[in-house]
């Protein structure tokens, strides 16, 4: 089943879009390869809001959110995750506005792989690891305010602290980064885990949100058959990546070419960490065997006996 990406999203950055009767987002001048158009910013509710994830510590995103919420009262800053295009601008937010911030917790200390593959900086210092929620949340809580509600779902897979939060009233869901319209997350190893990802995708089929809200990209306007679509497509990436071993492949270096023949190189590091995360998952199963630390690139992959 090939997954419906919409990548039609023109955006101008600093904008206040009002998206919905109580929601409204603003773009972060932030655009690349694993942000596309930008970090949405949203605010939730009018004269005493919620801002869900504030983004990039940039002066000129702060300033446009600034004018965003003149005359209101920010009463909560909530944080899907720590990746540096969510969270940084928590702190400013916070100091000029004396709202707490909400959140799962601290950036994981093994997250060690996650970057935006643009430059040689070391991947681990392009996410968030100053931010420490002032309240740390969990699955099945409930955050309030005037006149907005949210349910608080733990989704870890794209990262261990990863969030969504459920808005009781308007049926929608912020999704973060785990279910985005415009292409698949990254799962990066080790923090990353494809089996926690596919669970938390599954569990959204038994919901019935009318939207989801990624914080890249537009909205979503039919969820479930476009999350079914998303797990169908890394079951076939899984059988892919097997029939790639059983004809011979033993290294990732010699799977991500052949089955990411129609993508840019310069992404083959990111599909790189994607077949990580499926051997991974298999190796977790019993039906591959890693000849060596499963995170060092040179590792040998074998089918284990017995399978196809």
């Amino acid at each position: 089943m090939a997954v419906p990406f919409d990548r039609d999203f023109t955006v101008e950055h600093g904008h206040v879009d009002q998206v919905s009767p109580t929601i409204r987002r603003i773009v972060a001048p932030n655009p690349g390869r694993f942000t596309f158009t930008g970090t949405g910013t949203y605010v939730v509710g009018h004269g005493t809001v919620a801002v869900i994830d504030p983004g990039p510590n940039l002066p000129e995103h702060l300033t446009a959110l600034e004018a965003a919420l003149d005359g209101e009262t920010v009463s909560h800053i909530l944080i899907t995750h720590t990746h540096g295009d969510h969270s940084p601008a928590a702190a400013p937010l916070k100091a000029r506005t004396g709202a707490l911030t909400y959140g799962y917790g601290p950036h994981p200390a093994t997250d060690v792989r996650i970057g935006d593959g643009e430059d040689d900086t070391p991947q681990e210092e392009r996410s968030d690891r100053d931010f420490v929620p002032d309240v740390e949340l969990r699955d099945g809580d409930v955050v309030a305010g005037d006149g907005w509600t949210f349910d608080v779902l733990h989704t870890p897979g794209h990262i261990s602290n990863h969030l969504c939060f459920a808005y009781r009233e308007e049926k929608a869901l912020f999704t973060g980064d785990h279910v985005m319209g415009w292409s698949t997350s990254v799962i990066p190893s080790p923090d990353g885990d494809l089996t926690a990802y596919m669970a938390n995708l599954r569990r959204l089929l038994d919901r019935d949100d009318d939207v989801y809200w990624p914080t890249h990209g537009k909205p979503i306007h039919e969820p479930r058959p476009y999350v079914a679509a998303l797990i169908a497509h890394r079951e076939e990436r899984t059988r892919q990546i097997v029939e790639r071993l059983s004809a011979g492949d033993r290294t990732i270096d010699e799977v991500v070419p052949a089955l990411y023949a129609d993508v840019d190189p310069a992404l083959h590091p990111a599909a790189a960490r994607s077949v990580l995360a499926h051997l991974v998952a298999l190796e977790r199963e019993g039906a591959v065997h890693a000849d060596g630390d499963p995170l060092t690139p040179s590792t040998t992959w074998t089918l284990r006996r017995g399978r196809p």
